[in-house]
Parts: structure tokens; C-alpha cells; sequence
């Protein structure tokens, strides 16, 4: 009756966090060394007590819903008055397959809170990760829903999403917040840009017709800076005029005189049309956000995935994943990084570790 299962809570503790943060191997032999015990775990059972608790996790998890605001405008009036903005950053990251060549994606994401009513003065600010296998996860909305519910989300709350524009991530975070700003991040624009200028760099000097040599490096380079420069302010009509002139020049070197740079230049700039019409609806003035001190970045998601998807799955590792493998494992993982484990543990059994109760000094 008082073990009803074979592995003690405090052990089970030990395991899956230490395998969150290092290989399975690492943690049997770590787990021999400090703890006092004639022979050690195997790495597979210590993985299949990861997957064990992870599916827990799962089966806790709320249903799927298309869209999270169940009330409306006047119910939002009476809502008490929110913390600080929130500010969630979407990524993505790969993760080596097993058993087949290549690749699947992992998203991961951070949550900020900028301040908590009445704490205004205190640091740090709540922060809050998570991830998901993308072509694995059945409920990728409710995930990202409840990690924002953790942090106090309400509905009469301003929120801002930053992603690289992908259908993937444009889609997860629609109708969560009434007050949501989504908004295309600078970083992958600006990525983006610099690859064509770079290209636009190898054309010649001149191309000719059937009639003269007219000029055509130097004036791509310039339509290209002005192409940047309306993207920084939000102009995207005069933005997607100047995509459009620069195709213009590129088709007409590519008819006369069959460029390889050009024709290169000219497949990246018909995928940049794209990628900003797609998106033209989430690019803001991003000049007066960054003079106003506002994110226009997913900077902060960037060492996000390197955090929780490259140091345990990727960097220095020739270990090979299955989808249910490392979505089991990041539910884990990313836990453990936001402090909620050993909390977690404690409300499914009541009688471990006992929480630190403050006294005053």
C-alpha cells in the first residue's frame, strides 16, 4: 500500500531529471556513483521511466481547442486588472531521425512576463520554455496555452507573439488572447535580406541587350537597400514595388544574356515575394517599436533552442531520435529548466520532499 509502484518517488526524481539534462548513459553511471546501490540502472529502463512519466504528463494535459476565448468583451471588462504584457517568442529547431536519413522539426518558444502586479519593483521576471515535436503532438495550442495560464494569463491581457513567419507557428498561436499582437520577426527578415545582398554582389557589372550595355550590380544593390528600408518602417506596399522592379531587371538579364548569379537572384527574390505577401499582414513599423524600447526580435528564443534542443539533442551527440522519443523527453526537459519538477512530482505524491517553507531572517 505504500509502494504501489516498483521505483521509490525520490529515485523516479532523480532519474528523469538528470536524464532531462544528459544522456541516458550518463545518468545510469551517475546514478551508481552517489547513490548507494549494488548494481546500476540500465540506460533503457531509465528511458522508459522518462517515457512513463512524460506520457502522465500527457494524459494531464487538456483537450485540443481551435480557439481558447470562450467569453466576450463584457465578461473581459470585468476581469480584474492583468499583470505586466506577456511576450512569447516561436521557433524552430531539428533533431537527427532514427532510422532514416534526415531530419524532423522541434518547436520551442519562451514566455516573458514583463511584471507581476504589485511586484513591479522585483527581479527577475517570470520566464517560461516549451517545446514539441511538431509531426508528433496532438496539442500543441492547449501546450502553449497552459504554459501561458501559468504565468497569469487573462484574457484583458496585451500579449505579443514573435515568429520567423513559418505556417507552422503563424497557426499555433491564433485566438488565445482577444488582445494578441502578432507580429513577423525582424531577425529572420533581416536574415533573409542579407543572403540577396550577398548574392546581388556576384552579378556583373553591366549585362547587355540586343541593342547596349546598360548597368545592373549597382542598381540591384541600391533597390535592395531601399527594399530593407521600407521593410524596417512597415511599408510593405512600397516594399513589394521594389521586389517587383528588381525582378523586372533580373528577368530581362537572365533573357539576354543568361546570368547564373542573376538567375539565382531572381528564384531568391520570387521566395521573398512570397514569404512577405504571406506575412504582410504581421510586419509592423519596426523602426518607432525599437526607438519605443519594444521587441522586434526572437533573440531571446534563439538561446531558447539552443538551450533545450541543441545542448541535450544535437551538440556533441551522435544519438538518433524517434518523434514520441524526444517529444516524451522535452516534456520533461523543459520542466526541469523552468524550476516546475520537483513541484510537479510533489502533487502527484503528497508525502515527497516538502516544500521550503520562507522565514524570515
Amino acid at each position: 500500500m505504500l509502494l504501489p509502484e516498483p521505483i521509490t518517488p525520490e529515485l523516479l526524481f532523480l532519474e528523469t531529471k538528470w536524464a532531462a539534462l544528459v544522456s541516458y548513459d550518463v545518468t545510469a553511471e551517475l546514478l551508481h556513483e552517489v547513490l548507494p546501490i549494488d548494481e546500476a540502472l540500465a540506460p533503457c529502463t531509465i528511458r522508459e521511466h522518462v517515457f512513463k512519466v512524460a506520457e502522465r504528463l500527457e494524459q494531464q494535459l487538456g483537450e485540443e481547442q481551435w480557439s481558447f476565448i470562450d467569453s466576450c468583451p463584457a465578461e473581459w471588462s470585468r476581469l480584474p486588472i492583468p499583470n505586466g504584457p506577456l511576450t512569447v517568442g516561436l521557433n524552430g529547431g531539428y533533431v537527427r531521425a532514427q532510422g532514416k536519413p534526415g531530419w524532423f522539426e522541434v518547436i520551442a518558444g519562451k514566455s516573458l512576463l514583463a511584471f507581476t502586479r504589485g511586484e513591479e519593483s522585483e527581479a527577475p521576471v517570470s520566464s517560461k520554455c516549451f517545446a514539441f515535436v511538431q509531426s508528433f503532438d496532438q496539442k500543441p495550442k492547449r501546450r502553449l496555452f497552459e504554459v501561458l495560464q501559468s504565468q497569469g494569463h487573462q484574457l484583458n491581457q496585451q500579449i505579443t507573439f514573435l515568429s520567423d513567419g513559418g505556417n507552422t507557428v503563424r497557426e499555433l498561436q491564433l485566438y488565445l488572447n482577444p488582445h494578441a499582437e502578432h507580429l513577423l520577426d525582424w531577425f529572420h527578415v533581416a536574415m533573409r535580406l542579407t543572403v540577396l545582398q550577398q548574392t546581388a554582389n556576384g552579378l556583373p557589372d553591366q549585362t547587355r541587350d540586343e541593342e547596349q550595355d546598360y548597368p545592373l550590380r549597382d542598381p540591384v544593390v541600391r533597390e535592395l537597400e531601399r527594399l530593407k528600408w521600407f521593410l524596417w518602417h512597415g511599408n510593405v506596399y512600397r516594399a513589394l514595388q521594389v521586389v517587383q522592379i528588381v525582378g523586372m531587371d533580373l528577368d530581362t538579364a537572365v533573357a539576354t544574356s543568361d546570368h547564373g548569379a542573376a538567375r539565382k537572384l531572381l528564384k531568391a527574390m520570387e521566395e521573398f515575394r512570397t514569404y512577405i505577401e504571406n506575412n504582410k499582414g504581421f510586419i509592423p513599423n519596426y523602426g518607432e517599436r525599437y526607438r519605443q524600447g519594444e521587441r522586434i526580435s526572437t533573440g531571446f528564443v534563439e538561446s531558447t533552442v539552443n538551450q533545450v534542443i541543441s545542448k541535450r539533442f544535437c551538440k556533441r551527440q551522435q544519438m538518433q531520435w524517434t518523434p514520441r522519443g524526444a517529444h516524451l523527453l522535452l516534456q520533461i526537459r523543459t520542466r526541469v529548466l523552468n524550476g516546475d519538477w520537483e513541484a510537479t512530482l510533489r502533487e502527484w505524491y503528497p508525502g515527497f520532499r516538502a516544500a521550503p517553507q520562507p522565514m524570515a531572517a
